[in-house]
């Protein structure tokens, strides 16, 4: 056999594999999809605002719904739901919130990703308002309530007693900033490095000023 047919064979072998290896990593998405729903984690609950219309509520029935947060080590805010568990009846519209707490001396962005386990029972869970469905800035050292306001659909299956709603809050300062949405941020940030350049010269002389002000 040739050299040349040797490396025709050889070519022809490394695009199959990498044909082969393209096709494998496409796949694995939708099996990941599978063995969530297989399993009943990473539920995906609906990206935008729910309408809700008036409906019979099952005051027959008790679903317990739990709320849990989850802030990535280095994602420096405090993060957590007012409430962490309550019973609800299916197709009652429940307003709740979450609280948030930027620990940063500078303004940040925050996005909080949700998810319903078990997997099976996320789409019976529907939210009408939600602050997942935005970004959240919050300034230096500033808090904000974080509404959200839900409902779990009559049409749960009976076996499900419990949903699970967990939010995980990211920081995406840094890409809010490289699409250049992050305008208001560098304002803000500006506002605040200014103001600490002034409290420090103040303080640094300021001795008699404070006594001026007190006489």
């Amino acid at each position: 056999m040739s050299q040349s047919t040797q490396n025709r064979k050889l070519i022809g072998l490394l695009l199959l594999g990498a044909v082969g290896m393209f096709g494998f990593g496409f796949a694995l998405v939708p099996l990941y999809d599978v063995l969530c729903d297989a399993l009943g984690i990473n539920g995906k609950t609906n990206e935008t605002a729910v309408t809700y219309k008036p409906m019979e509520v099952d005051t027959s029935r008790l679903v317990s719904v739990e709320f849990v947060a989850m802030v990535p080590g280095k994602m420096p805010w405090e993060f957590g739901p007012e409430v962490k568990r309550m019973q609800v009846h299916p197709g009652e519209l429940i307003r709740t919130k979450f609280l948030a707490t930027n620990n940063t001396g500078a303004t940040m962005v925050g996005q909080a990703i949700p998810s319903v386990s078990p997997g099976t029972g996320a789409a019976y869970f529907n939210k009408t308002e939600c602050f997942c469905f935005n970004q959240q800035t919050l300034m230096a050292h500033a808090s904000a309530e974080l509404p959200l306001i839900f409902y779990v659909d009559p049409d749960l299956p009976e076996e499900i007693n419990t949903l699970t709603l967990s939010y995980t809050l990211f920081d995406i300062t840094v890409q809010m900033d490289s699409t250049g949405g992050s305008e208001q941020v560098k304002q803000d940030n500006q506002k605040t490095t200014k103001h600490s350049d002034f409290t420090a010269r103040y303080s640094l002389g300021g001795g008699n000023a404070e006594q001026g002000v007190a006489r």
